[in-house]
C-alpha cells in the first residue's frame, strides 16, 4: 500500500520561493502517475502540476502556475518535488499530493480517472 508524506510548506512573502516534498513508502513512486493539487481557503480542491511514471516522460501545469512551478522526480530518494517561485497571495493554500496507475491525461487534464493515494497535505501561506 503506498503512503504519501508531503512537507516544505510555510509561510512566505510574494515573490518568494518554496520546494515541496512528496514523499513514498510501500511503493515505488516511479510506478505511479504523481500529481500536485491545492485547496484554497473556502474554495474547491484543483490540480496544479502531474507528472507521468517514468515509462513516459509527460508533465501538465494549470495554467495559474505555468512558468512559475517545476515539477520533478528524484527516484533515489522516492520522492517528487513541486518548485514554486515567484509564489503569489492566490497560491495560498493546503498542497496535497497524490498518485495513481493512470496517464497524466486522464488523472490531471481530463480527471477521468481521479488519483487512488493521497497524503495529507501541508500549507503553504503566500503573505508579506
Amino acid at each position: 500500500q503506498l503512503q504519501l508524506v508531503e512537507s516544505g510548506g510555510g509561510l512566505v512573502p510574494p515573490g518568494g520561493s518554496l520546494r515541496l516534498s512528496c514523499s513514498g513508502s510501500g511503493s515505488t513512486l516511479d510506478a505511479f502517475t504523481i500529481g500536485w493539487f491545492r485547496q484554497p481557503p473556502g474554495k474547491e480542491r484543483e490540480g496544479v502540476s502531474c507528472i507521468s511514471s517514468t515509462n513516459d516522460a509527460s508533465t501538465y501545469y494549470a495554467d495559474s502556475v505555468k512558468g512559475r512551478f517545476t515539477i520533478s522526480r528524484e527516484s533515489a530518494k522516492n520522492t517528487v518535488y513541486l518548485q514554486m517561485n515567484s509564489l503569489e497571495p492566490e497560491d495560498t493554500a493546503i498542497y496535497f499530493c497524490a498518485a495513481a496507475h493512470t496517464t497524466v491525461q486522464n488523472m490531471c487534464i481530463t480527471t477521468t480517472y481521479p488519483p487512488v493515494f493521497w497524503g495529507q497535505g501541508t500549507q503553504v501561506t503566500v503573505s508579506s
